[in-house]
């Protein structure tokens, strides 16, 4: 399962509809509070994590995520892209191709 966590609903419904169309299980959540159920449940094989959730920021989650060793992808649209090399799996610039999304998701949904 790939879990898309993101706050734009037009964003979501494209990562989930490209995902999906390769074969990937998808999960959506909107907030923190979602992202923190669906990953309660089921354990992904990947995140992609919006850095700016509304008024949250996702650093926290993203901190736990990767210290449970899930492989994350944070997406971004600010100028903070280099702040975050290092810390996600991978980081993903605003707008991005489903091209882009796909092939994150490729390289890291193993398991």
């Amino acid at each position: 399962m790939i879990l898309v966590v993101e706050d734009d609903p037009s964003l979501r419904l494209l990562c989930r509809i490209n995902l999906e169309l390769e074969g990937f299980e998808v999960r959506e959540a909107a907030s923190l509070t979602e992202a923190r159920r669906a990953l309660a449940e089921k354990r992904p094989l990947v995140v992609f994590l919006d850095v700016h959730l509304g008024r949250e920021q996702s650093d926290e989650l993203l901190d736990e995520l990767r210290a449970d060793e899930i492989p994350v992808v944070l997406v971004t649209g600010s100028a903070d892209v280099a702040d975050y090399r290092g810390r996600a799996t991978e980081v993903l610039g605003k707008p991005y191709s489903p091209d882009a999304l796909v092939a994150a998701a490729k390289r890291l949904a193993v398991g």
